[in-house]
């Protein structure tokens, strides 16, 4: 009888985390304030403040905005807050930047609610491979947050982690 094949990592400590698995639900929708500046480049006023009252903010319910221009145009930071205060009613979340900014932005919140003392002296490993737009800065903001409390911190799938840390 030939000996029994036993899975190690099914049976080992090691604890997964997926990042993956923090991914909130909610388009993330850049708005680019340009289309409402004169000839995409001079923010007047008036004109500027008619477009944002007469704008649909309801179509962002439910979503996340990052705010931004796409030309060279100084955008006084009142212009910016005007935007949100109209958003706060419908977005879940709105930033000024780029949707790489905005994403980083949603996991640090998400994060911010993981418990952590779960963690305490165990083995983990963060996931590497994701289908959705994980950013590079959650693996950071992630193994910042484990390192305080982990045995250790390993990145990538159980049979080829690759090792990041080890408390000693």
């Amino acid at each position: 009888m030939p000996d029994e094949i036993v899975n190690r990592v099914a049976n080992s400590k090691l604890i997964t985390i997926n990042l993956e698995d923090y991914y909130p639900e909610g388009a993330r929708v850049l708005f680019d304030v340009k289309n409402w500046l004169l000839e995409g480049l001079v923010l007047r006023e008036k004109e500027f403040r008619t477009q944002v009252a007469n704008h649909n903010w309801e179509q962002y319910k439910n979503n996340y905005v990052a705010l931004t221009c796409s030309t060279d145009a100084i955008i006084p930071g009142w212009a910016y807050m005007l935007i949100s205060i109209h958003l706060e009613n419908y977005s879940k979340k709105t930033i000024i930047g780029n949707l790489e900014t905005l994403e980083t932005c949603i996991y640090q919140e998400e994060l911010n609610k993981i418990d952590i003392s779960v963690y305490k002296d165990k083995p983990i490993i963060i996931k590497g491979c994701s289908n959705k737009p994980v950013p590079q800065n959650a693996y950071i903001m992630l193994s910042s947050l484990l390192k305080p409390v982990a045995k250790s911190i390993m990145y990538g799938e159980a049979c080829s982690a690759v090792p990041l840390y080890k408390r000693k």
